[in-house]
């Protein structure tokens, strides 16, 4: 208990202070009006500004209790006079109650509208108005009669351009009612005066020192004019910062003096609530007399402050002869105040003198202007005019674009505050069927502002329910394109779910309504946040789509676009399904493959030599197994093509994958290469030995003379040149492209210009310079083989030229293991066709075939030995005709490249 006491003492502080605290704010409230008979009709609530004549009347918020209508309560405390004599205290309660009591008679959309008129009880004076925000001298910071803790909108609040502009419009407009149509002369024109309403619109007010004209039927008004008593209270006075030198110095007045005092307003206002002079109260004549000195001299240079298209005309109304001051109705029309905001604020103001054909051409144009106006004016001024046309049906579609417009702009409290409750009517509404279709169209442009369940349980059932009920086309159209244009506020589900559905509930079949439809389809299809599965295409959207597709009433533009959203859908469809199904079939033979690698691995390990045994199972395991068994039964006449239209490789993968094929079976289809291990035929007849006819023949060859003469070109054969010792021959030949290899790693070359042999002594004699890109054989000469002298040497004459074989090893190395050389002997020892086999290409190899081999070893056979004639090289033993030609160096480079990419 002891610990909870000082707890409980602590929390009965903490209560009574707060209580005191509002209970001082009460009395201060209720003090000021306590027993006046306004309070009767009216709850008095904060005090938010003061105005008047001397900020003498304190401004609060109040509420009328009927009708809960919001006012403002103007409050005079008469404890504020309690320094004054009685009869000065009647003098001020008297000049108040006149200023209240002409403004309450008074009606004009440019004075201030009293609500309640003057009430007077034993503490104060109050009377109730239109909403107020402030008096202008509270809004330059003349902050006089404010509560001690001055609210921020008024201690922040600055004027923006339109708003000075069409303020200093109403104005003069005011005072031009009041010097035309009333005949009076306000007599105190200053920014006590000067209220603000809840708007923002600038009226006038205090009429304490109001004259009337002594003769108002005549064209000429006179207003009497009271000389200035420097001993009446100075609440009995007027502001003599604002007044005009003649009432002062020659005590009259005219309304030319109110436009002085506008002059003088329109100066404080550009001049942060500075006066343009500073009047001494106490010898206000001499004060007055060195003003209008300096009003005579005013120059440009001293309003500087003031806008340049302004300047001269407040110039003019500080003039010090009346006459020359522009009149008020001269002021409503100088180009100042030709502003679009200002215009725009003006029209409004003038709303309900306009028909409906004025109001709805005005309406179109506004949504132009609105970006060009300040929030605060669109929300203060614009925004009530426009809600309050709602009363009308006819106009309701022209306004309603508009209040979305400014919706856009608002918070979402702004909107809930102002705007919405606004909207709720407007729904309601059955006629015109136009404010039905401009909601739709209006919807998407603020549809991020409502909060997702609203949307879903609210706004989404009504539309779906207008576009199936309603029997207009053009809202059930409206209906469609507005869901369309909100479908991304919504999540992927709910549209799958909900609105996908709700299409196929649709009864018309109009052109309009199926592509109403095929939006709503395209959009959610294409759509990056919702998507539709291919689970939905199949079984519900397609089977909806495609019939709809050939209704009649569809034209040819139409049509295209169902058939274009269709092939669409269905290329996904596809894609998506055959990605899935390409992935199973993958994985399928990537399993397979292993088995089957793995099975022909171990049977082809005894073929093949233990390296080329892995090389090909590198490769095949490479390609999979369809290169082995030839795939399954359904893919064997695919073969390669249907691999390389796997989705899952790339370019350069089928590309290397077509090459490794290829090598492949080159290598599969290659005999293994055994050196020095051949296992001779059963002869089929005795043939003559080659080796010695090789012999003999090249003995005739050293006996030839240099220059022995050319054979005819049709003899196929071409003299030795005389540069050198070689031996050339020719035939008809094409550019048939054709290799020699014998399979030995030999190096022997062979030219399409013949079949050269230079001669060098320290060169063998059946080497020869190498074609790059050709195989070469070297054959080395037998230990018993004589040197051939005649030969060796070139002629004296013959400048001689040394040659180096060119070194082909690198290639041999892409033909398998390499052979040891045969000598001359080991020829001799064989057959002459298993002798020209060693020349010949592997068997399925893309070198030549066996009719071309026959006709190159036949021009061979005719060359070196003797040109005998040879059954076994006679072409008409080979089934294809022979070539003519032999390979050269670039056509055989290329051949190595067919082969190894």
């Amino acid at each position: 208990m002891s610990l909870e006491l000082p707890s409980t003492a602590a929390m009965e502080s903490m209560l009574n202070k707060l209580k005191s605290t509002v209970t001082k704010v009460t009395a201060d409230v209720t003090s000021a009006v306590m027993g006046n008979p306004v309070t009767r009709e009216f709850d008095v609530g904060r005090h938010i500004a003061s105005g008047g004549n001397g900020l003498a009347w304190k401004i609060f918020n109040g509420t009328k209790k009927s009708t809960k209508q919001e006012v403002a309560v103007f409050v005079f405390d008469k404890k504020l006079i309690d320094k004054y004599q009685k009869f000065e205290k009647d003098q001020i309660i008297d000049s108040l109650k006149r200023g209240v009591q002409q403004l309450t008679r008074l009606r004009h959309p440019r004075l201030l509208t009293v609500q309640h008129p003057l009430e007077e009880s034993r503490d104060c004076l109050a009377f109730c108005t239109e909403p107020v925000f402030a008096s202008l001298a509270n809004v330059l910071g003349n902050w006089e009669n404010l509560p001690s803790s001055i609210s921020p909108d008024i201690k922040d609040y600055k004027l923006y351009d339109v708003e000075t502009k069409y303020g200093l419009l109403q104005v003069s407009e005011g005072l031009s009612f009041l010097h035309s149509s009333v005949k009076m002369v306000h007599g105190n024109v200053t920014p006590e005066n000067i209220i603000l309403n809840k708007s923002g619109a600038w009226k006038i007010m205090g009429f304490d020192f109001s004259v009337s004209s002594n003769n108002p039927s005549e064209q000429e008004p006179k207003f009497p004019c009271k000389e200035w008593d420097p001993n009446l209270p100075s609440l009995c006075l007027p502001n003599p910062e604002y007044l005009a030198p003649e009432y002062i110095l020659s005590v009259s007045c005219e309304t030319a003096s109110d436009m002085y005092s506008l002059g003088a307003v329109m100066y404080a206002v550009f001049n942060k609530g500075r006066p343009i002079f500073e009047v001494n109260k106490q010898d206000i004549y001499k004060s007055f007399s060195r003003q209008l000195d300096q009003l005579s001299r005013l120059g440009s240079s001293s309003l500087t402050s003031i806008p340049e298209e302004v300047r001269e005309h407040v110039k003019l109304l500080l003039n010090v002869t009346p006459a020359v001051r522009p009149d008020a109705d001269q002021m409503t029309k100088i180009p100042f105040f030709d502003d679009v905001g200002a215009v725009t604020l003006q029209y409004f103001d003038t709303l309900f003198q306009r028909d409906n054909l004025q109001k709805s051409q005005f309406f179109k144009g506004l949504p132009k202007v609105l970006p060009k106006l300040p929030k605060r004016v669109i929300v203060q001024r614009i925004l009530p005019c426009l809600t309050s046309e709602f009363v009308n049906p006819d106009m309701v579609p022209f306004v309603l674009p508009n209040v979305l417009l400014i919706a856009e702009e608002c918070t979402k409290e702004e909107y809930i505050k102002l705007i919405l409750p606004e909207l709720g009517p407007v729904f309601k509404q059955q006629e015109p069927i136009q404010i039905f279709e401009l909601c739709l169209n209006i919807i998407p442009t603020f549809a991020n502002l409502i909060d997702y369940p609203s949307m879903k349980n609210a706004l989404i059932p009504r539309i779906k329910n207008a576009c199936l009920q309603t029997s207009s086309l053009a809202v059930r159209v409206n209906s469609l394109v507005c869901l369309g244009k909100i479908l991304e506020y919504l999540d992927k589900w709910f549209v799958l779910d909900d609105i996908l559905p709700f299409l196929q509930q649709i009864p018309s079949k109009e052109p309009a309504v199926l592509m109403g439809i095929l939006g709503i389809y395209k959009c959610t299809f294409t759509h990056k946040k919702l998507g539709i599965t291919k689970e939905q295409l199949a079984g519900k959207v397609l089977p909806h789509l495609i019939p709809l597709s050939i209704e009649n009433n569809l034209n040819l533009n139409q049509f295209s676009s169902f058939i274009a959203v269709i092939k669409e859908m269905l290329s996904r469809l596809e894609s998506e399904h055959r990605t899935k199904l390409e992935q199973l079939h993958v994985m399928q033979e990537q399993q397979r493959s292993l088995d089957i690698g793995n099975q022909m691995s171990a049977s082809e390990e005894p073929k093949v030599p233990h390296s080329g045994s892995q090389q090909i199972d590198k490769v095949f395991n490479n390609i999979g197994a369809d290169l082995l068994s030839g795939g399954e039964p359904e893919n064997r006449e695919d073969g390669l093509q249907g691999k390389q239209k796997r989705g899952s490789l790339t370019l350069e993968e089928k590309q290397k994958l077509a090459k490794e094929q290829e090598q492949a079976q080159k290598l599969k289809s290659q005999q293994p290469l055994k050196p020095q291990v051949h296992t001779p035929a059963a002869p089929v007849k005795q043939t003559k030995d080659l080796t010695d006819t090789l012999m003999e023949n090249m003995s005739s060859l050293s006996s030839l003379s240099v220059s022995t003469p050319k054979i005819a070109a049709s003899s196929t054969f071409t003299s030795v040149p005389s540069t050198g010792l070689s031996m050339m021959f020719s035939t008809p030949i094409d550019n048939t492209k054709r290799n020699l290899t014998n399979g030995l790693n030999a190096n022997m070359g062979f030219q399409t210009s013949g079949f050269n042999m230079p001669v060098n002594p320290n060169q063998n004699f059946f080497s020869a310079t190498s074609t790059a890109g050709v195989s070469t054989m070297t054959l080395g000469a037998p230990p018993t083989m004589s040197n051939f002298s005649p030969l060796s040497m070139p002629p004296a004459s013959v400048k001689q030229t040394q040659q180096r074989p060119t070194d082909m090893s690198a290639l041999n190395n892409l033909f398998g293991p390499q052979k040891p050389k045969v000598t001359m002997n080991q020829l001799s020892q064989q057959r002459p066709n298993q002798w020209l086999n060693q020349f010949a290409p592997p068997p399925g190899s893309p070198g030549m075939g066996s009719a071309a081999m026959g006709a190159q070893a036949n021009v061979l056979g005719q060359a070196a030995f003797g040109m005998q004639a040879n059954p076994f090289f006679n072409p008409q033993n080979f089934a294809q005709p022979p070539p003519t030609t032999m390979t050269g160096s670039s056509s055989a480079s290329n051949e190595l490249k067919d082969l190894f990419g």
